[in-house]
Protein backbone atom coordinates (compact mmCIF):
# COMPACT_ATOMS: atom_id res chain seq x y z
CA UNK A 1 0.00 0.00 0.00
CA UNK A 2 2.68 2.49 0.95
CA UNK A 3 4.27 1.24 -2.11
CA UNK A 4 1.04 2.07 -4.20
CA UNK A 5 0.63 5.35 -2.55
CA UNK A 6 4.11 6.21 -3.37
CA UNK A 7 3.73 5.44 -7.47
CA UNK A 8 0.39 8.17 -7.50
CA UNK A 9 2.19 10.56 -6.03
CA UNK A 10 5.11 10.83 -8.14
CA UNK A 11 2.29 10.07 -10.63
CA UNK A 12 0.90 13.57 -9.65
CA UNK A 13 4.07 15.33 -10.70
CA UNK A 14 3.80 15.63 -14.10
CA UNK A 15 0.26 16.55 -13.65
CA UNK A 16 0.37 19.33 -11.99
CA UNK A 17 3.63 20.07 -14.03
CA UNK A 18 1.22 20.08 -16.86
CA UNK A 19 -1.39 22.03 -15.38
CA UNK A 20 1.03 24.60 -14.31
CA UNK A 21 2.46 24.96 -18.07
CA UNK A 22 -0.78 25.26 -19.85
CA UNK A 23 -1.58 28.22 -17.12
CA UNK A 24 1.49 29.70 -17.61
CA UNK A 25 1.04 29.74 -21.75
CA UNK A 26 -2.55 30.72 -21.68
CA UNK A 27 -1.70 33.54 -18.92
CA UNK A 28 1.96 34.88 -20.41
CA UNK A 29 1.68 33.71 -24.00
CA UNK A 30 -1.45 34.21 -25.13
CA UNK A 31 -2.34 37.01 -22.68
CA UNK A 32 1.08 38.93 -22.17
CA UNK A 33 2.42 41.20 -19.39
CA UNK A 34 1.57 44.32 -21.57
CA UNK A 35 -1.99 43.22 -22.46
CA UNK A 36 -2.08 42.34 -18.32
CA UNK A 37 -1.09 46.00 -17.72
CA UNK A 38 -3.45 47.66 -19.47
CA UNK A 39 -6.51 45.86 -18.85
CA UNK A 40 -5.60 47.13 -15.04
CA UNK A 41 -4.25 50.28 -15.79
CA UNK A 42 -7.43 51.36 -18.38
CA UNK A 43 -7.18 50.53 -21.85
CA UNK A 44 -6.86 54.10 -23.17
CA UNK A 45 -4.61 56.46 -22.19
CA UNK A 46 -2.00 54.39 -21.41
CA UNK A 47 1.26 55.64 -21.38
CA UNK A 48 4.48 53.30 -22.00
CA UNK A 49 5.87 54.69 -19.03
CA UNK A 50 2.92 53.41 -16.83
CA UNK A 51 2.80 50.12 -18.27
CA UNK A 52 6.43 49.42 -17.43
CA UNK A 53 5.97 50.24 -13.94
CA UNK A 54 2.85 48.02 -13.09
CA UNK A 55 4.91 45.71 -14.55
CA UNK A 56 8.71 46.80 -12.29
CA UNK A 57 6.01 46.82 -9.10
CA UNK A 58 5.16 43.30 -10.04
CA UNK A 59 7.94 41.30 -11.44
CA UNK A 60 6.40 41.03 -14.59
CA UNK A 61 9.61 42.92 -16.46
CA UNK A 62 11.68 40.19 -16.42
CA UNK A 63 12.22 37.35 -19.57
CA UNK A 64 9.84 34.86 -19.19
CA UNK A 65 11.53 31.37 -19.28
CA UNK A 66 15.21 32.58 -19.59
CA UNK A 67 16.82 35.27 -18.78
CA UNK A 68 19.79 35.51 -20.68
CA UNK A 69 21.21 38.68 -19.15
CA UNK A 70 21.46 37.08 -15.96
CA UNK A 71 24.68 34.71 -15.15
CA UNK A 72 24.89 30.95 -13.43
CA UNK A 73 21.51 29.91 -12.09
CA UNK A 74 19.76 33.14 -12.17
CA UNK A 75 19.29 32.54 -16.08
CA UNK A 76 16.26 30.12 -15.21
CA UNK A 77 15.52 31.88 -11.42
CA UNK A 78 15.26 35.13 -12.37
CA UNK A 79 12.33 34.47 -14.99
CA UNK A 80 8.72 35.66 -14.55
CA UNK A 81 8.28 31.38 -14.84
CA UNK A 82 9.97 30.39 -12.33
CA UNK A 83 8.44 33.69 -9.71
CA UNK A 84 4.70 33.01 -10.26
CA UNK A 85 4.86 28.99 -11.80
CA UNK A 86 7.75 26.82 -10.23
CA UNK A 87 7.30 28.33 -6.59
CA UNK A 88 3.63 27.10 -6.74
CA UNK A 89 4.94 23.99 -6.05
CA UNK A 90 6.27 24.79 -2.72
CA UNK A 91 2.49 26.77 -1.92
CA UNK A 92 4.62 30.22 -2.00
CA UNK A 93 1.72 32.11 -3.92
CA UNK A 94 3.22 35.21 -3.44
CA UNK A 95 1.25 38.50 -3.75
CA UNK A 96 -1.53 38.82 -5.92
CA UNK A 97 -1.71 41.71 -8.68
CA UNK A 98 -3.68 44.23 -6.18
CA UNK A 99 -0.86 43.55 -3.49
CA UNK A 100 -2.02 41.24 -1.20
CA UNK A 101 -0.54 38.11 0.46
CA UNK A 102 -2.37 35.26 -1.21
CA UNK A 103 -1.20 32.87 1.10
CA UNK A 104 -3.07 34.49 3.58
CA UNK A 105 -6.03 35.45 2.12
CA UNK A 106 -6.45 31.38 1.37
CA UNK A 107 -5.92 30.78 4.84
CA UNK A 108 -8.04 33.49 5.84
CA UNK A 109 -10.86 32.09 3.50
CA UNK A 110 -10.93 28.74 3.34
CA UNK A 111 -12.96 28.43 6.67
CA UNK A 112 -15.83 29.99 5.58
CA UNK A 113 -15.97 27.84 2.89
CA UNK A 114 -15.30 24.84 5.00
CA UNK A 115 -18.35 26.11 7.40
CA UNK A 116 -20.69 25.60 4.27
CA UNK A 117 -18.98 22.99 2.06
CA UNK A 118 -18.48 20.45 4.87
CA UNK A 119 -22.31 20.46 6.66
CA UNK A 120 -23.42 20.44 2.79
CA UNK A 121 -21.37 17.81 2.15
CA UNK A 122 -22.21 15.57 5.26
CA UNK A 123 -25.48 15.89 5.29
CA UNK A 124 -26.44 15.59 1.25
CA UNK A 125 -24.56 12.50 1.36
CA UNK A 126 -26.40 11.32 4.81
CA UNK A 127 -30.03 12.40 2.93
CA UNK A 128 -29.29 11.38 -0.87
CA UNK A 129 -28.08 7.98 0.29
CA UNK A 130 -31.32 7.59 2.69
CA UNK A 131 -33.93 8.52 0.06
CA UNK A 132 -32.27 6.77 -2.81
CA UNK A 133 -32.16 3.46 -0.60
CA UNK A 134 -35.91 4.17 0.46
CA UNK A 135 -36.70 4.41 -3.47
CA UNK A 136 -34.94 1.03 -3.82
CA UNK A 137 -37.11 -0.50 -1.39
CA UNK A 138 -40.26 0.60 -2.72
CA UNK A 139 -38.97 0.21 -5.94
CA UNK A 140 -41.67 -0.42 -8.83
CA UNK A 141 -44.62 1.37 -6.79
CA UNK A 142 -45.95 5.08 -7.00
CA UNK A 143 -43.31 5.54 -3.72
CA UNK A 144 -40.64 5.54 -6.66
CA UNK A 145 -42.37 6.22 -9.34
CA UNK A 146 -43.31 9.78 -7.95
CA UNK A 147 -39.86 9.94 -6.24
CA UNK A 148 -38.08 9.25 -9.56
CA UNK A 149 -40.66 12.07 -11.21
CA UNK A 150 -39.53 14.39 -8.10
CA UNK A 151 -35.58 14.01 -8.98
CA UNK A 152 -35.67 14.59 -12.49
CA UNK A 153 -38.08 17.90 -11.89
CA UNK A 154 -35.61 19.21 -9.07
CA UNK A 155 -32.58 18.23 -11.06
CA UNK A 156 -34.26 20.34 -14.42
CA UNK A 157 -33.95 23.43 -12.08
CA UNK A 158 -31.21 25.51 -12.09
CA UNK A 159 -29.28 25.96 -9.10
CA UNK A 160 -30.10 29.93 -9.02
CA UNK A 161 -33.60 28.97 -8.42
CA UNK A 162 -32.79 27.59 -5.12
CA UNK A 163 -30.73 30.49 -3.74
CA UNK A 164 -33.17 33.20 -5.08
CA UNK A 165 -36.16 31.23 -3.79
CA UNK A 166 -34.49 30.17 -0.40
CA UNK A 167 -33.75 34.13 0.01
CA UNK A 168 -36.89 35.07 -0.47
CA UNK A 169 -38.98 32.16 1.34
CA UNK A 170 -36.67 32.01 4.19
CA UNK A 171 -35.02 35.55 4.44
CA UNK A 172 -37.20 37.80 3.08
CA UNK A 173 -41.08 36.36 3.23
CA UNK A 174 -40.26 34.34 6.63
CA UNK A 175 -37.34 36.14 7.80
CA UNK A 176 -35.58 34.03 9.45
CA UNK A 177 -32.51 33.99 8.57
CA UNK A 178 -30.22 36.73 7.07
CA UNK A 179 -30.29 36.67 3.60
CA UNK A 180 -26.81 37.22 3.21
CA UNK A 181 -23.30 37.94 5.12
CA UNK A 182 -21.12 36.45 7.58
CA UNK A 183 -19.73 36.58 11.04
CA UNK A 184 -17.34 35.01 13.22
CA UNK A 185 -17.53 32.30 15.76
CA UNK A 186 -21.41 31.28 17.28
CA UNK A 187 -22.95 34.45 15.10
CA UNK A 188 -21.93 33.07 12.17
CA UNK A 189 -24.88 29.89 12.57
CA UNK A 190 -27.03 31.94 11.51
CA UNK A 191 -25.25 33.00 8.73
CA UNK A 192 -24.91 29.32 7.42
CA UNK A 193 -28.40 27.74 7.86
CA UNK A 194 -30.00 29.14 4.32
CA UNK A 195 -27.08 28.71 2.37
CA UNK A 196 -26.30 24.87 3.66
CA UNK A 197 -30.26 24.31 3.40
CA UNK A 198 -30.63 25.59 -0.10
CA UNK A 199 -27.28 23.09 -0.83
CA UNK A 200 -28.41 19.96 0.24
CA UNK A 201 -31.84 20.84 -1.47
CA UNK A 202 -30.35 21.62 -5.04
CA UNK A 203 -28.79 18.41 -4.61
CA UNK A 204 -31.50 16.01 -4.08
CA UNK A 205 -32.68 15.74 -7.87
CA UNK A 206 -29.23 14.30 -9.18
CA UNK A 207 -27.31 12.70 -6.89
CA UNK A 208 -30.68 10.80 -5.32
CA UNK A 209 -31.36 9.86 -9.14
CA UNK A 210 -27.47 8.74 -9.25
CA UNK A 211 -27.50 6.70 -5.93
CA UNK A 212 -30.59 4.81 -6.77
CA UNK A 213 -29.62 3.60 -10.12
CA UNK A 214 -26.29 2.30 -8.04
CA UNK A 215 -28.44 0.38 -5.58
CA UNK A 216 -30.63 -1.30 -8.24
CA UNK A 217 -27.76 -2.38 -10.01
CA UNK A 218 -26.73 -4.18 -6.83
CA UNK A 219 -29.93 -5.78 -5.57
CA UNK A 220 -30.24 -7.61 -8.81
CA UNK A 221 -27.19 -9.21 -7.82
CA UNK A 222 -27.03 -12.86 -6.82
CA UNK A 223 -25.92 -12.00 -3.54
CA UNK A 224 -29.04 -10.32 -2.74
CA UNK A 225 -30.71 -13.12 -4.33
CA UNK A 226 -28.91 -15.55 -1.82
CA UNK A 227 -29.56 -13.29 1.28
CA UNK A 228 -33.53 -13.14 0.41
CA UNK A 229 -33.50 -17.13 0.27
CA UNK A 230 -31.68 -17.06 3.51
CA UNK A 231 -34.61 -15.50 5.00
CA UNK A 232 -32.26 -11.83 5.98
CA UNK A 233 -35.15 -9.07 5.98
CA UNK A 234 -35.28 -6.59 3.02
CA UNK A 235 -33.84 -4.11 5.53
CA UNK A 236 -31.16 -5.55 6.29
CA UNK A 237 -30.36 -6.72 2.41
CA UNK A 238 -30.30 -3.00 2.09
CA UNK A 239 -28.04 -1.23 4.37
CA UNK A 240 -26.15 -4.66 5.56
CA UNK A 241 -25.67 -5.92 2.18
CA UNK A 242 -26.37 -3.39 -0.66
CA UNK A 243 -25.43 -0.44 0.98
CA UNK A 244 -21.59 -1.54 1.85
CA UNK A 245 -21.40 -3.05 -1.44
CA UNK A 246 -22.53 -0.52 -3.22
CA UNK A 247 -20.11 2.12 -1.46
CA UNK A 248 -17.35 1.89 -4.13
CA UNK A 249 -19.18 4.18 -7.06
CA UNK A 250 -20.31 6.28 -3.89
CA UNK A 251 -16.88 6.86 -3.19
CA UNK A 252 -16.09 7.36 -6.91
CA UNK A 253 -18.73 9.95 -6.91
CA UNK A 254 -17.61 11.78 -3.50
CA UNK A 255 -14.10 12.29 -4.41
CA UNK A 256 -15.08 14.93 -7.65
CA UNK A 257 -16.65 17.04 -4.23
CA UNK A 258 -13.38 16.61 -1.78
CA UNK A 259 -11.83 19.96 -3.78
CA UNK A 260 -15.03 21.84 -3.14
CA UNK A 261 -14.74 21.31 0.42
CA UNK A 262 -11.67 23.97 0.46
CA UNK A 263 -12.22 25.77 -3.02
CA UNK A 264 -15.99 26.57 -1.76
CA UNK A 265 -18.60 27.18 -4.28
CA UNK A 266 -18.53 30.27 -6.60
CA UNK A 267 -21.96 30.81 -7.30
CA UNK A 268 -23.35 29.74 -3.55
CA UNK A 269 -20.88 32.07 -1.85
CA UNK A 270 -21.25 34.98 -4.49
CA UNK A 271 -25.02 35.32 -3.50
CA UNK A 272 -24.63 34.94 -0.01
CA UNK A 273 -21.82 37.25 0.39
CA UNK A 274 -19.75 34.56 2.12
CA UNK A 275 -15.93 35.79 2.36
CA UNK A 276 -14.78 32.35 0.89
CA UNK A 277 -12.65 30.92 -1.78
CA UNK A 278 -14.93 30.54 -4.10
CA UNK A 279 -16.07 34.65 -3.88
CA UNK A 280 -12.27 35.04 -3.65
CA UNK A 281 -11.96 33.66 -6.99
CA UNK A 282 -14.87 35.62 -8.98
CA UNK A 283 -13.36 38.74 -7.30
CA UNK A 284 -10.11 37.94 -8.76
CA UNK A 285 -12.07 36.73 -11.97
CA UNK A 286 -13.80 40.45 -12.22
CA UNK A 287 -10.99 42.51 -11.11
CA UNK A 288 -8.55 40.44 -13.58
CA UNK A 289 -6.21 39.66 -10.64
CA UNK A 290 -4.27 36.95 -12.56
CA UNK A 291 -2.01 35.86 -9.98
CA UNK A 292 -5.00 35.09 -7.65
CA UNK A 293 -6.86 33.23 -10.44
CA UNK A 294 -3.37 31.07 -11.15
CA UNK A 295 -2.76 30.46 -7.81
CA UNK A 296 -6.28 28.97 -6.87
CA UNK A 297 -6.25 26.92 -10.40
CA UNK A 298 -2.94 25.04 -9.21
CA UNK A 299 -4.62 24.98 -5.71
CA UNK A 300 -7.92 23.18 -6.88
CA UNK A 301 -5.90 21.07 -9.14
CA UNK A 302 -3.43 19.81 -5.79
CA UNK A 303 -6.71 19.12 -4.02
CA UNK A 304 -8.23 17.16 -6.82
CA UNK A 305 -5.21 14.29 -7.02
CA UNK A 306 -5.62 14.52 -3.22
CA UNK A 307 -9.20 13.32 -3.62
CA UNK A 308 -7.83 10.47 -5.94
CA UNK A 309 -5.50 9.24 -3.95
CA UNK A 310 -7.29 9.25 -0.67
CA UNK A 311 -10.74 7.45 -3.16
CA UNK A 312 -8.30 4.66 -3.71
CA UNK A 313 -7.28 4.28 -0.32
CA UNK A 314 -10.75 4.56 0.89
CA UNK A 315 -11.56 1.12 -1.14
CA UNK A 316 -9.38 -1.37 0.85
CA UNK A 317 -11.13 -0.31 3.47
CA UNK A 318 -14.91 -0.78 2.28
CA UNK A 319 -13.84 -4.03 -0.07
CA UNK A 320 -11.40 -6.31 1.51
CA UNK A 321 -11.06 -7.25 -2.12
CA UNK A 322 -9.62 -4.76 -3.57
CA UNK A 323 -5.50 -4.36 -2.72
CA UNK A 324 -2.91 -2.40 -4.10
CA UNK A 325 0.52 -4.08 -5.10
Amino acid sequence: MIAYIIRRIAYAVPILIGVNLITFLLFFVVNSPDDMARVHLGMKRVTPEAIVKWKQDRGYDKPLAFNSSATGAAKLTDTIFFDKSVRLFVFEFGRSDQGRDIGYDISTRMWPSLAIALPVFLLGLVSYITFALLMAFFRATYVDFWGVILCVAMMSISSLFYIIGGQFLVGKLFNLVPISGYDVGAEALKFLVLPVVVGVVGGIGSSTRWYRTIFLEEINRDYVRTARSKGVSEMRVLFRHVLQNAMIPVLTGVVVVIPLLFMGSLITEAFFAIPGLGSYTIDAINSQDFAVVRAMVFLGSVLYIVGLILTDISYTLVDPRVRFE
